[in-house]
């Protein structure tokens, strides 16, 4: 678990990278079926790292909706004509799926705003994530990257038969946190299902990690409308979710795009039945094999205590985000309480009310606001001190509920000339901070009827 700085660093960048605009971000639409502010995910202008989604190209955009501020993923799809406005329906089926180990899908619609007949299909918007290819399976330089697209196969330790190289060893996924992926998945498939839905894009390039070890799987419903004349049989492409999933789980093992290629799965298999446990091969090997109705209720029954293990870990988490966020607690009311402060002391129009004078029960909130912020040592050098700051509003329940009255105990408050001084509460300090902000607050009511 995350530490309080790394939560709300994390957090940070994600509000900045919602905020912000590409400024390579030229010759895009300025408006889009209500979207607006676009800005590209993925480099558009290198042709041969464009991406393609089946035979056409694809780009992502982050995009901000006019209709409510938040930003979207849009995926276009480049010169696809739609010729049946009844493609959408896989689209409006998706759209009522909520599950959280899926990129939820919003809307659909086609435009010629680009100057060609784009499909556009709006996602949420998950800031900073990356693909599971990008994590895990990518190559990490130009040369490593030209190696992959031109060899045949590469198991790590394959050659001399010695086992894993120390490189391959380095590799390796942890196996827990493949079981983590495999649980994640799993869920996403069997929400998919039970809606009546397929999710046929169970590959690296379309699964997301939003987080640590957070799956998410997208484009979801895009191969639907794609492919929509094609009227294929809904329970076959639920069985090939099955396949593709045991595929991409020998990818991961192996750390290489080709391991579920046919003329590699039984190098695929030594692999994974040298670095894993049985448990994960004999997955696999069900994933892969013939066809059945049961598969999913099967594959849940052999997930079982991974399950388990599963949200242990994730109970576990929550308790421990729990106390982060109590040890940022009082964040949020130290603010509203300098706000308060802020709104009724010093202020001009007070300067002639006798409430505020040194003889009105107003002047105890500016010998307390001293007491507070502007205590000094025995050698007139200030004071700095949170602890003394926090302690002190927490006793005069400022920091608390509006009807917690603060404690009965008293304490001195001396005046700047140090000629005069008054032993008040801590629930008297409460009252007269509340008295003092309502009359506040009245006073901009009674402006505003009298306008």
């Amino acid at each position: 678990m995350p530490s309080s700085a790394s939560i709300r660093e994390t957090l940070q960048t994600r509000s900045e990278l919602i905020r912000s605009v590409n400024p390579s971000a030229t010759q895009l639409p300025e408006e889009l079926q209500g979207y607006h502010s676009l800005s590209p995910l993925e480099n558009v202008t290198v042709t041969a790292e464009r991406r393609k989604f089946g035979n056409w190209y694809s780009t992502v955009y982050k995009a901000i909706s006019s209709t409510d501020g938040g930003a979207y993923a849009l995926r276009r799809i480049e010169n696809y004509r739609m010729t049946q406005q009844s493609a959408f329906a896989p689209i409006e089926a998706w759209s009522k799926i909520r599950h959280p180990n899926i990129v939820s899908v919003c809307e659909a619609f086609t435009t010629r705003a680009f100057n060609d007949n784009s499909l556009v299909v709006a996602y949420t918007y998950h800031p900073n994530a990356q693909t599971l290819f990008d994590v895990h399976l990518k190559p990490k330089s130009s040369h490593t990257s030209h190696h992959h697209q031109h060899q045949h196969w590469y198991a790590p330790g394959r050659g001399t038969g010695r086992g894993p190289s120390r490189n391959a060893q380095s590799n390796t996924l942890p196996e827990r946190t493949i079981w983590s992926y495999v649980v994640q998945i799993a869920s996403a498939i069997r929400k998919a299902h039970e809606a009546g839905q397929a999710v046929r894009t169970i590959e690296p390039s379309k699964i997301l990690v939003t987080g640590r070890n957070r799956l998410r799987i997208g484009s979801c419903g895009l191969v639907d409308v794609l492919m929509h004349e094609m009227n294929q049989d809904m329970a076959v492409l639920q069985q090939e979710d099955f396949i593709r999933f045991g595929g991409l789980i020998l990818v991961l093992c192996c750390s290489n795009v080709a391991a579920s290629a046919p003329m590699n799965l039984q190098k695929s298999f030594d692999l994974v039945e040298r670095s894993y446990g049985a448990d994960l091969k004999n997955l696999v090997v069900f994933l892969l094999g013939k066809a059945s109705v049961q598969k999913l209720r099967q594959l849940f029954d052999l997930l079982s205590s991974r399950i388990a293990t599963e949200m242990d870990d994730a109970l576990d988490a929550v308790d421990r985000l729990e106390g982060e966020l109590m040890s940022e607690l009082e964040n949020a009311r130290l603010v509203r309480l300098m706000a308060k402060f802020g709104f009724i002391n010093e202020r001009p129009e007070f300067a002639r009310d006798a409430r505020w004078s040194e003889t009105g029960d107003r002047y105890i909130i500016k010998l307390f606001r001293d007491y507070v912020f502007h205590q000094v040592d025995e050698y007139g050098s200030p004071v700095v001190s949170l602890s003394h700051v926090l302690t002190t509003l927490n006793k005069a329940r400022l920091l608390g509920p509006l009807l917690d009255a603060g404690t009965d105990e008293k304490i001195m408050l001396v005046a700047r000339d140090e000629q005069s001084c008054l032993v008040v509460s801590y629930k008297e300090i409460k009252a007269c901070m509340e008295s003092a902000f309502r009359l506040a607050i009245c006073s901009i009511c009674s402006a505003s009827v009298r306008s």
